[in-house]
């Protein structure tokens, strides 16, 4: 779970614009946070199959939002996996 004042750090790194909670940047941005906590969750915790399974969901949207942002956007998606260093 995110700590209130790193989910508002994210928000206001990846926000396109003023008040700005809830574009694919900032939802990405956010999973990758998530996922990276819970993937050494998972490095600890070998058999929480429940948690894996949550973590597989939260990599299903994430990637559907990278796929969304590439077919709008390819330099917003470009710009994003560089920022969170998705890609190699």
């Amino acid at each position: 779970m995110l700590a209130k004042q790193e989910k508002e750090k994210i928000i206001g790194d990846f926000e396109t614009h003023e008040s700005d909670t809830g574009s694919p940047e900032v939802q990405i941005a956010l999973l990758t946070k998530r996922i990276n906590e819970l993937t050494e969750h998972l490095k600890i915790h070998r058999k929480d199959h429940a948690s894996r399974r949550g973590l597989l969901q939260m990599v299903g949207t994430r990637a559907a939002l990278l796929k969304y942002i590439g077919r709008k956007d390819i330099r917003r998606y470009q710009d994003i996996i560089s920022r969170l260093g998705l890609r190699k």
